[in-house]
């Protein structure tokens, strides 16, 4: 081929390879918009489940948020019932507290006049001893005053024939709360009632004669004529209650003129000490069934009623405490013996220390030998050095 053919050849080459680019950039430009296509139709499918799985995230934590909030109510739902629940039992024992089943306290004349007569059957008759206590006091081994407490007449004592260390307070003369103290610390270094619990009894009490004895409180009431109650201090019930056979009773004690009953305790059991018209010069004496407030025996003892300011039971032993109209030493100045074991002549005559006036109340612990007095407002413990009857 000749020189001038090739150069005619040239520009149909270039226009083949001019269409050849041509149609190669189209099919670039075509796959090129696919792909764009195909990553735009990507992209909008990634967002929509992007959006989706943030909605989702969204709606599981506002459900969880949900779930937590009715949680906390439901717990502040049961912790608002169980503090319901407690103050409603709270306010239950409070109400059985301050109302507790009333017993049946209404007097059986034939009953009543039946122990009376049953009792003065054995009026006087020489004491069979339950026990082989032969102790009488001595003398005062240590006194020991606790604190001021209240108002110049009371009753502050402990459970006489049990090991509590409970503490209970009558303050006054006439009232119908009893202050309990856990132990003696509490009542000792507080001067106010605030760690006291309070026990409200169903009838209110007269005098300071009361009793703490083997888990029950006998305390005086008086409606018309005296009756014993006998009050069981677990369960803040009334378990029984009796009338005091005697006739027209007057104050046993001539300095405390409010005390017509004296409920003692001693190694032999429960006594009550009294007076009555009929012998309105001397104290009478009385031995009680603690089960069933029946009296047992009864006696008239020699022990004047003038100037005495209390009494106790020792050893089955009425010792009587005096004084004077202007207060000075009180002394055992009349000792009793049921038993016939020991005559008022041979008795020691027993000094208590001089203090502030006169006793309004004296409780002896035949567990602790010890004597829990009430003088003026003050709270004093007599702790007695004990002798035999026969070496007296």
């Amino acid at each position: 081929m000749g020189p001038w053919r090739c150069l005619l050849l040239l520009p149909l080459l270039a226009v083949a390879l001019r269409a050849q680019q041509q149609q190669f950039m189209e099919y670039v430009e075509r796959r090129l918009t696919l792909l764009e296509e195909r990553i735009s139709q990507w992209y909008e499918q990634s967002s929509r489940y992007s959006t989706e799985l943030r909605d989702f995230k969204n709606q599981v934590l506002g459900m969880l948020e949900t779930a937590e909030k009715e949680r906390e109510a439901m717990r502040a739902e049961a912790e608002g019932a169980a503090v319901r629940v407690e103050r409603l039992e709270r306010e239950v024992d409070y109400l059985e507290t301050q109302n507790p089943a009333p017993p049946c306290v209404e007097v059986d004349e034939a009953l009543t006049e039946k122990q009376a007569a049953t009792a003065k059957q054995r009026k006087n008759e020489k004491y069979t001893k339950l026990t082989d206590c032969s102790d009488t006091i001595g003398s005062v081994r240590a006194m020991k005053i606790l604190k001021r407490f209240g108002s110049a007449s009371g009753l502050w004592t402990k459970d006489a024939a049990g090991n509590a260390e409970k503490i209970y307070v009558f303050d006054g003369t006439a009232n119908d709360t009893v202050y309990v103290f856990p132990r003696m610390r509490e009542f000792t270094l507080f001067s106010s009632t605030r760690k006291a619990a309070r026990i409200k009894l169903p009838y209110p009490w007269v005098g300071t004669g009361h009793l703490v004895y083997d888990g029950h409180l006998y305390y005086i009431r008086q409606q018309g004529s005296f009756q014993v109650i006998k009050f069981n201090l677990a369960n803040k019930t009334v378990v029984d209650s009796s009338v005091f056979p005697a006739e027209e009773q007057i104050p046993v004690f001539g300095l405390s003129p409010f005390t017509y009953i004296e409920m003692a305790a001693d190694e032999e059991g429960l006594w009550a000490i009294y007076a009555t018209k009929e012998d309105e010069k001397n104290i009478c004496l009385a031995k009680l069934d603690p089960s069933s407030l029946d009296i047992e025996q009864m006696w008239d003892t020699p022990c004047p009623r003038e100037n005495a300011e209390g009494a106790f039971v020792v050893c089955g032993a009425l010792h009587v405490v005096y004084n004077t109209r202007l207060p000075s030493r009180s002394r055992v100045q009349c000792v009793f013996d049921v038993s016939g074991t020991l005559s008022p002549e041979d008795a020691s005559l027993v000094y208590f220390p001089k203090r502030y006036g006169s006793h309004s109340s004296m409780k002896y612990s035949p567990r602790e030998r010890q004597i829990y007095a009430w003088d003026d407002g003050y709270q004093i413990i007599y702790r007695m050095e004990m002798k035999k009857k026969l070496e007296v």
